[in-house]
C-alpha cells in the first residue's frame, strides 16, 4: 500500500495511492479517515493524483541518519567501515517533499547528493528486540541525504553539514508492503546516472540499525531512519534536478536553487 500526504485547496490529508501511470485516467488518491499511524478507513472519496500537491509523506520529530553503511561509499571518501553504526541527526526543518526546492546553503561550496532508503516508524518504540523490528515499521520511502561535504570535512562533526534547511527530501509516498532486503537504488542528476546500488550491500541491516538506535532513544510515529547511501555521491549545483529512484517505491525529484 502506498500512502501519500498531500494538500488540495488548502487542506492537508493522507490518501492511499491507487493505480499508476498505465491506469486509465492515471493514479488516484483515496482519502483516508484519520492518519496512517493507527487503524484507518478509506473514505471512498477519490482525487486524481495530478490534481494535488504531494507533501513530505511524514513530518518526523527527528530524522536519524546512519553514516558509512555501504563499504564502497565509505571507501570513496577515504573512510573505513566503522565498528559500530555512525549515528547522526537531521532536524525536522531539513525535511521537504517531492518537487520542493533544495536551497543551496550560502556557507558551502561543495554540496553532494546521497540517495537512500528511508524507514518510516509506525509506532512509539524503545529497546526494540530484533524479532520485533518489523512491527514498529510503517513502511519505506525515498530520501536524499543532501550534505555540505566541505563543511563535513572542516568541522569534523555533521550538524551543519547535514542539518541545513531543505537537506532532507523525502517521498513521494510511504510504501508499506515491501521487502527492503534487495532493492535497487539509483540517483540521477539532470538525467545522468550518478549512483546505482542495492540495499543488499548494506553493512548492517535495517534490523541491526533499529535495535542499535532504540537502545539509546525512543522513536516516535513518523520518525525517519536513513539507512546509508551507495557509492557514487557527487556534487550538486544551482539549477540541477536530482532524482532518487528506489525499486518498489518510486522516484523523488527535487531541483537545486540558490538560497534566498
Amino acid at each position: 500500500m502506498r500512502i501519500a500526504r498531500f494538500s488540495i485547496d488548502g487542506n492537508v490529508a493522507f490518501g492511499v495511492v491507487e493505480g499508476d501511470a498505465s491506469t486509465e485516467g492515471g493514479p488516484v488518491l483515496d482519502i483516508i479517515k484519520g492518519h496512517p499511524f493507527a487503524e484507518f478507513e478509506r473514505s471512498g472519496q477519490k482525487i486524481p493524483l495530478s490534481k494535488v500537491r504531494l507533501l513530505p509523506p511524514v513530518l518526523p520529530n527527528k530524522v536519524v541518519g546512519i553514516g558509512r553503511n555501504y563499504a564502497e561509499h565509505a571507501g570513496e571518501l577515504g573512510n573505513e567501515v566503522p565498528d559500530a553504526p555512525v549515528v547522526f541527526f537531521k532536524p525536522s526543518t531539513t525535511v521537504i517533499g517531492p518537487g520542493d526546492p533544495i536551497a543551496y546553503p550560502s556557507f558551502s561550496g561543495e554540496v553532494h547528493h546521497e540517495a537512500e532508503l528511508a524507514v518510516v516508524i509506525g509506532r512509539m518504540c524503545r529497546e526494540v528486540p530484533r524479532e520485533r523490528v518489523k512491527d514498529v515499521i510503517l513502511g519505506y520511502t525515498c530520501a536524499n541525504d543532501v550534505t555540505a561535504r566541505d563543511i563535513q570535512r572542516s568541522e569534523h562533526q555533521w550538524g551543519r553539514a547535514k542539518g541545513f534547511d531543505s537537506s532532507c527530501p523525502l517521498g513521494p509516498w510511504v510504501e508499506t508492503e515491501l521487502d527492503p532486503g534487495d532493492l535497487g537504488i539509483m540517483c540521477t542528476v539532470n538525467g545522468e546516472q550518478r549512483q546505482l546500488g542495492s540495499t543488499s550491500a548494506m553493512v548492517r541491516s535495517i534490523e541491526d540499525l533499529i535495535v542499535h538506535i532504540t537502545e539509546a532513544m525512543t522513536l516516535l510515529p513518523g520518525d525517519v531512519v536513513l539507512t546509508g547511501t551507495p557509492a557514487g555521491v557527487g556534487p550538486l549545483n544551482v539549477g540541477d534536478e536530482v532524482a532518487v529512484t528506489i525499486e518498489g517505491i518510486g522516484t523523488l525529484t527535487n531541483k537545486v536553487i540558490k538560497r534566498g
